[in-house]
């Protein structure tokens, strides 16, 4: 916080004894020390009033900013690589960019986007892997549930992640397993006294209203994120606003005998066509989830593979691909990944598992706004259970799962237009 003041305050003085005719590169390919802390520098930069440049698939996504003593010092706190430049050589790179047959392009990033993330009270970073990576990357966020959603406070952000969240009011269908576990009480409890105050007569209507609150957030011109389960029971959640699928230990009484013909897949961002598991006992939302063929392989040989894009004409993909690595690690989550064909046609697949016909990492336009869905739980934990230790993610400075999450942090700075409210 101190650093951050002072480079506010002296700012324009350093801009005038800064390094004359040179500027700083950011490098994200294999040189670079630590990948994820150098998304944070962008943050704060950005954050500073300080605008950058991201160098799309040159040299893994590299970072230009002002070579400024102020960032110089954080980049050597942090333990972030860089390389001072001199005009004429960031010219000749820009140059090289430009070409028609250089598959790269130059954005500007502006203004540092305001983070939220959709999390109860009570979860520590390690709960989630977003949170978990913005903390390590030291970018600021602020923490948002029901009530605060549904009072209309996500107009004051850009950015909107959802912690791995059971959006149907099933309780993550974790009742087989932990019925009687106290953490498991103590959260049906709470869900329920909040449905309660907030005028509901059950969590699945309640959570039904939050899903339908941040889809408007979205086509207002908001940013969503998420992975894991706050995938598609999010999903599945705004599919089934016409009908209940919840059995009588979630919501007191039984399901809708006809809820599948009932489900509205235009209402919902992402899937369609899939079954709605109809088994409350059964650790599964839908047919969505890819889990189940991965069994099929090894964590030595689960990989998804990154697309590639047209840097110049599908910018947007481009940026949310960004990476040293384009053959990831795979990892489990309750949502793994999801069958290709439950998909939209309209989605923008960026990540897959060809052999099992499973997706990883898609995107897609709603109103003014873009969403991203990322399927597991931990970039750098192949098989996460309930109670296993968090991740320490000073082990994995390089992680090219969680560089996946950063490039989402970072796409609205690149976004001009005003968000509408």
């Amino acid at each position: 916080m101190i650093r951050t003041k002072l480079l506010s305050v002296f700012i324009s003085i350093l801009i005038g004894f800064s390094a004359f005719g040179s500027q700083i590169l950011v490098p994200m390919d294999q040189t670079q020390k630590n990948h994820l802390k150098a998304y944070g520098i962008s943050y704060y930069v950005l954050e500073n009033d300080v605008s950058l440049e991201w160098l799309l698939n040159y040299r893994g996504g590299s970072f230009l900013m002002p070579h400024l003593a102020a960032i110089e010092d954080e980049l050597v706190i942090r333990g972030v690589s860089y390389e001072v430049l001199a005009d004429g050589q960031v010219n000749d790179i820009k140059r090289k960019i430009a070409s028609p047959e250089a598959n790269q392009e130059v954005v500007q990033l502006e203004v540092a986007p305001k983070i939220a993330v959709y999390t109860p009270d009570g979860k520590q970073p390690w709960d989630d892997a977003v949170t978990l990576v913005m903390e390590y990357a030291e970018i600021p966020y602020d923490k948002v549930y029901d009530s605060l959603v549904l009072a209309g406070g996500l107009a004051e952000y850009d950015w909107l992640h959802l912690h791995h969240e059971d959006f149907t009011g099933q309780y993550g269908k974790f009742y087989r397993a932990y019925k009687n576990a106290p953490w498991y009480r103590e959260q049906v409890n709470t869900l329920e006294n909040s449905a309660r105050s907030l005028g509901f007569e059950k969590v699945s209507e309640m959570k039904l209203a939050v899903a339908q609150t941040i889809k408007n957030y979205v086509i207002g011109g908001g940013f969503l994120f998420t992975m894991c389960s706050g995938t598609d029971s999010f999903d599945i959640a705004l599919a089934a606003h016409e009908t209940d699928i919840c059995e009588y230990m979630y919501d007191g009484d039984g399901m809708d005998p006809g809820f599948q013909s009932k489900m509205d897949f235009d209402e919902s961002f992402a899937f369609e066509d899939y079954e709605v598991s109809s088994d409350p006992m059964e650790y599964e939302y839908s047919a969505i989830d890819g889990t189940d063929r991965h069994r099929k392989v090894t964590e030595s040989n689960d990989r998804f593979s990154l697309f590639e894009f047209s840097a110049k004409w599908d910018v947007v993909p481009t940026m949310l691909t960004q990476s040293h690595e384009k053959i990831i690690n795979n990892f489990y989550g309750q949502t793994t990944d999801f069958v290709k064909e439950y998909v939209k046609p309209s989605v923008t697949i960026m990540g897959e598992t060809k052999s099992l016909g499973t997706v990883k990492y898609v995107h897609g336009e709603m109103g003014s706004g873009t969403w991203t869905f990322y399927g597991g739980h931990d970039p750098e934990d192949y098989q996460h259970r309930v109670g296993d230790p968090h991740t320490d993610l000073s082990l994995y400075p390089n992680s090219p799962g969680y560089r996946l999450i950063l490039n989402n942090v970072l796409f609205p700075a690149a976004k001009k237009k005003k968000r509408k409210t």
